[in-house]
């Protein structure tokens, strides 16, 4: 290589080795190769991504220019930058929602801060530069209007329900319909009709990512879900103690029953480091999670402490603080970018074929 003059066809056919992140795809194959310059020995290239990835534009880009300076003669001065590529979502499932990535987030039992988990996906999602829909599929405890600090109502607009933003996120839940207090006492078809509304007749608009934050347990909505869309898959938080895990076991086995892929487990109050004394104590043990998910073959996406900070942003409505603190940010940051890489690195092993809009 030495001995080859640096051309664009060069730079673009190295270049055509590397995937998309999103679709698994080559680069050139998708156009997304925007422009190379190359002035002497230096070579700049601009490199189209979609927000989808943005947690992995900068791995990419490193990954871009590591190929260019392996591969082109020694000396070569490479530049690699990347800018946002537009490709609007297709509509899936029966519903028509226009959503790349569905996904259920899920536990085997209550307790274990499954929804300020999903919750904080969500941020962190949308903190990388994702478009990003919140659903609190907990029709009988939903929590995420109280962790979000929201408690309006929906606007009915043209038919359809208009989700209430916070932060940038788009969120629905039943907590917005039903008064402070008030129990929601309905069997499976009423579940059925409520978590199908929230989906069809929202107007969610284009969304990189929907999370869902699924109620606790084994349950009617997971079989919903998998009958009207095609989710991307599942993540199930616990906490470290075996009667909790016994229970994430038994949600693993509902979502892999309903053909749902599973994209990780986190293990929630892992362990609780003492302010004062920076001395660390195992309250439920620590590393279960990550032990089952390896027996399970369920890839481990992180841990987060007890953390005095988590518990108090969540009672105060604002759990997208989470990433403000320096001593919580870091967990919850590794978990969206465990979870976005491995979306990515399945669509790489296997890429999905074109979803045809069916008119």
């Amino acid at each position: 290589m030495a001995d080859t003059p640096v051309s664009r066809e060069l730079v673009e056919t190295l270049l055509g080795e590397m995937l998309d992140p999103e679709t698994g795809r080559s680069l050139a194959r998708m156009e997304q190769i925007r422009h190379i310059a190359i002035d002497g020995r230096g070579v700049e290239v601009t490199l189209g991504l979609t927000t989808w990835s943005s947690l992995l534009w900068e791995e990419t880009r490193n990954e871009a220019e590591r190929l260019l300076r392996a591969k082109l003669p020694p000396g070569t001065n490479v530049r690699v930058r990347v800018v946002e590529f537009v490709r609007p979502p297709e509509r899936i499932g029966e519903i028509g929602l226009t959503a790349k990535s569905v996904i259920a987030v899920g536990s085997g039992k209550g307790g274990v801060g499954k929804s300020t988990i999903a919750a904080s996906i969500a941020y962190g999602l949308k903190n990388g530069g994702a478009a990003v829909g919140l659903m609190d599929a907990d029709v009988y405890g939903p929590s995420v209007p109280h962790l979000l600090g929201v408690n309006e109502r929906p606007q009915l607009l043209d038919g359809r329900l208009q989700p209430i933003v916070k932060d940038d996120l788009r969120v629905m839940s039943m907590g917005f319909l039903v008064p402070p207090g008030e129990a929601v006492v309905w069997r499976g078809p009423m579940l059925h009709g409520a978590i199908t509304q929230f989906l069809r007749d929202t107007q969610w608009g284009d969304l990189d990512y929907l999370i869902i934050d699924m109620p606790p347990g084994t349950g009617d909505i997971a079989l919903t879900l998998s009958q009207i869309l095609p989710l991307t898959g599942a993540v199930v938080v616990c906490t470290p103690q075996d009667v909790a895990l016994i229970d994430a076991v038994k949600a693993i086995a509902m979502f892999r029953k309903v053909n749902i892929p599973m994209l990780g487990m986190v293990e929630n109050m892992s362990y609780f480091m003492c302010p004062d004394c920076g001395k660390r104590y195992d309250i439920f043990g620590s590393g279960g999670a990550e032990r089952r998910a390896g027996e399970l073959s369920v890839p481990f996406l992180g841990a987060v402490p007890i953390n005095i900070g988590i518990r108090e942003r969540g009672d105060s409505g604002e759990t997208g603080g989470n990433f403000s603190d320096e001593k919580t940010a870091k967990y919850f940051s590794d978990i969206c970018y465990r979870l976005v890489k491995q979306i990515s690195t399945s669509h790489k092993a296997e890429p999905p074929l074109p979803t045809l809009n069916v008119l």
